[in-house]
């Protein structure tokens, strides 16, 4: 796993780079100060994943992650899944801090605290990387509950009953195996689901996806998503 680091602070990136380098499957292939810097080092080196600080003073992780998403980036790189376009996980120090919430509408895959274990951190980039299971979905829960009430971003009949059952269960944090298991429908058939959720929402990904089902009132962030009315 290619790994970029971009945190204005010299300290940060120093330790996080000395911890992830402990990890056979994950490298730091480079290093960046500012948010202004990710789209140049991305397309230079190529990383799977960003590891992007959230508050930055001249270009955010939020403007960062936009930039990222941008439709001169996805002529080289047209889907998430394909060379070019890294997965994106911010980096905060407040789990309820606004400017996450934001960075995930705007596109980033997830988030992670910065007092996080190696471990954790590690792990949290492995998932993010198999890019089917949404990264701690509960937080993306609370997160959602602290915002203004649901206004309608995905008109009424966007999706079929069974892509919101799917969106659902996407909302829950569960993986496409797991929901095929719930739904008794193959993976193949869930990743066609999961496909035409992002497609119709126009959502980059998962987590992008479940943040409008919060927003439009299709799932209800007041309490764990579920197929149960």
């Amino acid at each position: 796993m290619r790994v970029l680091i971009v945190d204005d602070e010299e300290l940060t990136r120093r330790g996080l780079r000395a911890l992830l380098s402990l990890e056979p499957d994950i490298d730091v292939v480079g290093e960046g100060a500012d948010g202004a810097e990710v789209v140049p080092l991305v397309l230079s080196l190529r990383p799977d994943v960003v590891l992007m600080d959230v508050r930055m003073p001249v270009m955010d992780g939020i403007a960062a992650t936009i930039a990222l998403r941008d439709a001169e980036l996805r002529e080289t790189a047209p889907h998430q899944d394909a060379p070019g376009l890294p997965r994106v996980v911010v980096v905060t120090t407040f789990e309820n801090d606004e400017y996450v919430y934001d960075a995930l509408r705007a596109g980033a895959d997830g988030f992670l605290l910065k007092r996080a274990p190696a471990e954790r951190i590690a792990a949290a980039l492995r998932l993010v990387v198999s890019g089917d299971t949404l990264l701690f979905p509960e937080a993306v829960r609370r997160l959602a509950l602290a915002r203004p009430a649901a206004v309608e971003t995905v008109p009424e009949g966007t999706l079929t009953a069974r892509e919101l059952d799917v969106l659902r269960l996407m909302a829950c944090g569960l993986s496409n195996q797991d929901i095929g298991a719930r739904l008794y429908v193959t993976v193949e058939t869930v990743k066609t689901h999961v496909g035409n959720v992002l497609a119709k929402l126009r959502a980059t990904n998962r987590t992008q996806a479940v943040v409008m089902a919060y927003e439009s009132g299709l799932v209800e962030p007041g309490r764990p998503a579920s197929l149960m009315p």
